[in-house]
This record gives structure tokens, sequence and C-alpha cells, in this order.
């Protein structure tokens, strides 16, 4: 594991420049008292404890100061903002007099800083800490005046209006988010993945490490990226120059809010090239969404995180064929149907464009009876009239 309290190489190099403009022995002596700045953080991290040496109480600054840098910007994104159309959707859902689950676990999942916050809260209940991996077990945990409340809290930020903190990362962040989850709900979809829920958090989370080093590092991510095209490369530098990854930070990131290893693993191991599991799908999804913006990826890498999800050349053909023009979102069946056996038969005539009279004669009703029926379907929808509750009933997996 690398030790996050190592300082970037680039910050070595910068304090060793420092020291020896003025010191008043000669360079080359001034280097040779320090041999331990020549290694990279990296390096350094990866010595055995026993043989590295003592550090000099300038080093310990050093180390000191890094990770402060870390702490503060794991600090900053207790307080990230999540897009204000989001949070505002999200509170207009919880609002309704039937309040549906599926409705506001979309809503949720439609932001980054939504399903962090629900994520934690839910994982803060008593006896649930590390174990609720998904924005539909957190909701369905957590009563929608809690979640409205959470949701009221949250900072927010628009495309129209720049934080002087993020400026634009935090929408940069949200789209690429949104791309990759798009991407490994496709590939889980192609195939038949079982853990669809906690995928969607982990594709959405997967880069969390890069705001961290947004914030730590004025100058990342152009640059420590400089000169770097794939996903692969930016990670590269990310590891020479600052001796840690965003995939790393991230996983720490994950952990230090309590969420499940599952989640933090994911996050951490998603760039690893010899992944499996549900990290190779948020790796081969990253990596979709890169192609589908127009960056640049390597096909080998590519090819070979597909065939560790169990898809050919063929099948990853056809998943970036159709991935721009496929639905953004599938259906939650989250909510148990309200409506009896008689109600839903009576609804799902309606749906084909049956009018009372058919409906009353195929189930042996009286048509004030039909009437009834249609009455409290649109209660217990809260629909207004046919229409909409023939889209509720359809758009929750009941119909």
């Amino acid at each position: 594991m690398v030790d996050l309290n190592a300082p970037p190489a680039r910050m070595q190099a910068t304090a060793a420049k420092s020291k020896t403009k003025t010191a008043a022995k000669p360079k080359s002596k001034a280097r040779k008292a320090s041999p331990a700045r020549k290694a990279s953080a990296s390096e350094q991290a990866r010595r055995p404890a026993s043989s590295a040496p003592a550090p000099a109480s300038g080093e310990r600054h050093q180390n000191e100061g890094h990770g402060r840098r870390l702490t503060i910007a794991f600090e900053a994104l207790e307080a990230f903002p999540a897009l204000a159309e989001s949070r505002d959707r999200l509170l207009t859902v919880v609002a309704r007099d039937h309040v549906a689950t599926a409705d506001v676990v979309t809503a949720v999942e439609s932001d980054v800083a939504l399903i962090t916050a629900v994520l934690r809260l839910a994982n803060q209940v008593q006896g649930r800490r590390g174990r609720v991996d998904t924005v539909v077990a957190a909701v369905e945990l957590l009563t929608p005046q809690t979640v409205q409340a959470l949701a009221t809290r949250l900072r927010t930020f628009d495309f129209f209006e720049r934080s002087s903190v993020w400026e634009a990362a935090p929408e940069r962040f949200r789209l690429h988010a949104l791309s990759t989850q798009h991407a490994a709900d496709r590939i889980a979809a192609e195939v038949g993945y079982e853990y669809r829920d906690r995928l969607t958090v982990t594709s959405l989370l997967h880069d969390i490490g890069k705001l961290v080093l947004l914030h730590a590092y004025p100058g990342y991510p152009a640059q420590v990226h400089r000169g770097a095209r794939t996903p692969e490369d930016r990670l590269h530098q990310e590891r020479r120059e600052l001796g840690v990854d965003h995939a790393l930070v991230g996983g720490v990131l994950a952990r230090r809010w309590g969420l499940p290893a599952t989640i933090a693993s994911t996050i951490e191991r998603h760039h690893n090239p010899d992944v499996d599991g549900e990290a190779a799908c948020v790796r081969l999804a990253d990596m979709l969404a890169h192609y589908e913006q127009g960056a640049p990826v390597s096909p080998a890498e590519m090819l070979r995180t597909a065939r560790a999800v169990g898809l050919g050349p063929d099948e990853l053909r056809r998943v970036m064929y159709e991935l721009p023009s496929a639905p953004t979102q599938r259906r939650r069946h989250v909510d148990p149907c309200p409506l009896s056996g008689r109600e839903l038969g009576v609804l799902q005539r309606l749906a084909e464009g049956k009018v009372y009279k058919q409906i009353a004669h195929e189930l042996t009703l009286s048509t004030s009876t039909v009437r009834t029926h249609l009455h409290n379907i649109y209660g217990k929808l809260g629909a207004v009239d046919r229409a909409q509750a023939v889209l509720i009933a359809t758009e929750r997996g009941w119909l």
C-alpha cells in the first residue's frame, strides 16, 4: 500500500533545490547529505521500514505538509456540491403525497453528491455501518423525510454559476461519472451481471479520488497529466509526480466515509490491468466513456478488459456501436404494487385501450364497479386521469 503521507516527488525536488540555494556549503555536499531525496515518493513507500533511513526534521515537515493537504482535501469533499437541478428534483419527488422508492432512487442516482450523502447517512445507522452498498437499500432504510432534510442541507452548483473553490470541476466530474455509469449498465445488461444496483454506485463514484487531488494540488490535473493521452498514461503520471494515484486516494476516501469495502475496493482497483469482477466492469465502462467523448483509449487494453468481464470482440463492437444511442436509464422495479389483483386487471385493460363496458364485460362486473376501481387506482397511484395512471404503472414495472 502506498503511504499517503509521503511527499510528492515534485515537492521533494523543489524543497531540495531551495535548501541548496540557501546552504553555505557547496551543492554537491548538500546532495550527498540527503540521498533519500533522489527517490520518488512511491519508491520510498515501497522500502521496508527497517532499511529506510531516518528522515531529517525538514523531511518530516514535508511529510506532515503532504498529509495535511490530503486531509484538508478529504474534509473539503464533505461539502462537495450537488447539481442544483438534481437536488431540486429530489426534493420534488420526496414532497409528493405518494412517494415511490423507485422515483427517489432515480433522483438520488442522478448526482454524485446526492449518492454519497445518502449512502454515508445510511451507513451511519446503528448496525449498518459498512453494509449499505446501494442507493436502493439506503433509500429503503431512510425515511423520505430524512432524505428531504439531507437534500435541503446540501450545497449546490449550477452551470451558469462558478464556485470559487471548485469552479467547473463538479459539472465535468458529474458528466463523466454519468457516462461511465451509462456504459457500466450497458455492459451489465450484456453479460447478465447480477449486482447492477451496486455497480451503479461504484461506476458513479469511481473517480472521486480525482476531486481529492484537484483540491490538494492546484496544478492537478493539467500539470500532472501533461503529455499523457490514455487513462493508463495519466495514472502513470500521477504515480510518478505525486507518489499516489486517484484510484488509491478514492478508495481511502470511500473507507473514510464508512462505505462498504466492496465499493472502496472497486474504486481502488478500477485501473488495475489484471482486474476482474465489478472493478473490471468499471474499468471497461471508464474506457468506453472516454471513447464516447472522443478521448484516446488503448484498443489493446479495452479488448483485454472486455475479455475479463466476458465480452468478446464482437460483443464489444456491438456495445460500442449501440452505446451512444442506448437509453440512459433502466426501469427500477423496487416498489411493491399497491393495486389489488382486480384493480390491476382493470388498469391492464384500460392500457389496452378498452372502454368501461368492454372491461366490465370481460371481468363480469358492472360499469359502476369498474368506475369505482378506477377511482381507487387513481388514489393509490397519485394519478389525475387514466393516461397518467397507465404511465405510472408502466414505468414502475407493474404493467
